[in-house]
């Protein structure tokens, strides 16, 4: 049965750090790698491995890769610290693990508690992770934002879920959008994209009418109104900012 490794990448995570590696104390290994929390995020994980070291702030991409790269085992599962693994999931993976995975990646489904409720609708589900996977055959991108693993190979998927913490309340979920439409938008420019008046006029409200309507978001109440609202203003502000850049540069 291959030995599993978790790895997960820190700052400032104490409120979420306990919950977040309590969900993975079964797995053989935890991988903590900080990258300079003023708060008692290291103290905590210390109390659930050994594992624990600084890295300075590379990217995302580059500090799991880093974390990976760290582990024990060639198996691992990457966890945000936000996140945590459901018994069920926990389960699964147990018994995937117990044969030959017939795989070297597995993408998992994350549902995200928000407003009071899991939403299982929106562009938020089933947002599938590739989490679990073979190091010996993967690598993380070195996208400046929504980051992801680089698998040789087909990927499996598995049925149980990834639980999401994302925001504490709207406002956090605001602070998120800004920070990481700024980054979107850069990497857009690096990549040759630009924006303009069609990019903001249409791309929102089609994004609402898939998030609302054809994802089914109408079927949450409330939360679901707001979620999709909140990712309608996600590609607007992403696409004001890159049109932003282009005007900059030119």
């Amino acid at each position: 049965m291959p030995k599993l490794s978790v790895a997960v990448i820190t700052r400032n995570e104490g409120t979420n750090i306990d919950d977040a590696l309590a969900s993975v104390a079964w797995t053989d290994e935890i991988v903590v790698v900080d990258c300079g929390s003023t708060d008692d995020t290291v103290e905590r994980a210390r109390r659930h491995t050994d594992h624990v070291s600084h890295r300075d702030w590379t990217g995302y991409g580059a500090q799991k890769n880093h974390a990976t790269g760290l582990a024990s085992h060639d198996w691992v599962l990457s966890l945000d610290a936000d996140e945590r693994v459901s018994p069920e999931l926990a389960a699964e993976i147990t018994a995937l693990l117990a044969n030959d995975p017939p795989h070297r990646g597995y993408r998992i489904p994350r549902t995200t508690r928000y407003l009071g409720r899991w939403i299982r609708t929106t562009d938020w589900y089933p947002d599938p992770q590739l989490r679990l996977y073979d190091r010996r055959a993967a690598r993380w991108s070195a996208d400046a934002v929504h980051e992801s693993v680089r698998l040789d190979g087909p990927v499996g998927r598995l049925r149980h879920e990834i639980r999401h913490h994302a925001y504490r309340d709207v406002s956090g979920h605001l602070a998120t959008i800004d920070r990481y439409t700024t980054l979107a938008a850069a990497q857009l420019l690096d990549n040759g994209a630009s924006a303009g008046a069609l990019d903001l006029v249409v791309r929102p409200p089609a994004a609402f009418f898939r998030n609302y309507l054809l994802r089914r978001g109408c079927l949450e109440g409330i939360p679901g109104l707001v979620v999709s609202l909140m990712n309608t203003y996600y590609v607007f502000l992403k696409y004001a900012k890159l049109w932003e850049l282009s005007h900059r540069r030119q």
